[in-house]
């Protein structure tokens, strides 16, 4: 990999961790689940983006997770399993984030299958791009 390809990546999927590893804890210490939905989306759509980037695809600027997927799938169909996810987890930032209306609510079981396939998703795609979980450059 291009040495500023994987610098890159490595930026993306270090925040991606801060957010992924946010949404466990808020999930461990039973916080509100609007908050670890939209930490969920936002730990995937970072970690898609490094994966572009480590393919030396330019990520585009959007929220859409399902999107993010199908820009993936014209060099690597092997996420197509996540779709599910990255639809639900696309409406996670923007149904509960802003007003009009109240806060969305999402039961706990709910939420913890979404964790779980987000860190399945991840873990997947850090064993393809063989990179470490821990922080950039180590």
């Amino acid at each position: 990999m291009d040495k500023p390809f994987k610098k890159q990546a490595e930026e993306w999927f270090e925040r991606g961790r801060h957010d992924i590893e946010t949404a466990q804890l808020l999930y461990d210490e039973r916080g509100y689940t609007d908050s670890i939905a939209y930490h969920i989306q936002q730990a995937v759509e970072k970690y898609l983006k490094g994966y572009l980037v480590v393919h030396g695809k330019k990520p585009p600027k959007i929220h859409e997770l399902d999107t993010l997927l199908n820009h993936i799938a014209a060099f690597d169909d092997g996420f197509s399993d996540f779709l599910e996810l990255c639809e639900k987890a696309s409406r996670y930032y923007i149904e509960d984030r802003y007003p009009p209306g109240p806060l969305v609510e999402y039961e706990y079981n709910e939420i913890k299958a979404d964790l779980d396939r987000a860190w399945e998703l991840i873990r997947k795609l850090l064993a393809i791009v063989k990179m470490p979980y821990g922080k950039a450059g180590s």
